[in-house]
């Protein structure tokens, strides 16, 4: 079982800083319109898990399909760095965007696919 970890995030300027703590254990990718272009790998945390400790004037947000999710980007440098929702039951969660940690070797993780297209 993974340890939780706090990590710093954010967006490639740095006007969206965020620290999160994550264990790292479920990572997906994902084929879904948006996952697709934009490169995306994901974690979901609980919004408790989270801290925007900057940036909150810098967010835009993009709601599409059933505007279930804010994909919300710095309206500086384009970059997508975290999104907000809710889970099945309800519960407020954070997808956090793993290529925008600090520290992190990506060749580590294991990311599962997720078939987005297909929902």
């Amino acid at each position: 079982m993974a340890t939780a970890k706090q990590y710093s995030g954010g967006c490639h300027c740095g006007a969206v800083r965020y620290v999160v703590t994550t264990d790292l254990a479920q990572v997906m990718t994902c084929n879904c319109s948006i996952c697709q272009k934009t490169g995306t790998m994901l974690t979901f945390v609980p919004a408790s898990s989270f801290d925007l400790q900057a940036g909150v004037d810098a967010l835009t947000d993009y709601q599409f399909a059933a505007k279930r999710i804010h994909h919300v980007f710095c309206k500086h440098c384009g970059i997508r760095s975290f999104a907000r929702g809710s889970d099945q039951n309800g519960n407020e969660v954070r997808a956090i965007n793993v290529r925008c940690l600090e520290g992190l070797d990506l060749d580590t993780l294991n990311p599962t696919h997720i078939d987005g297209k297909s929902f």
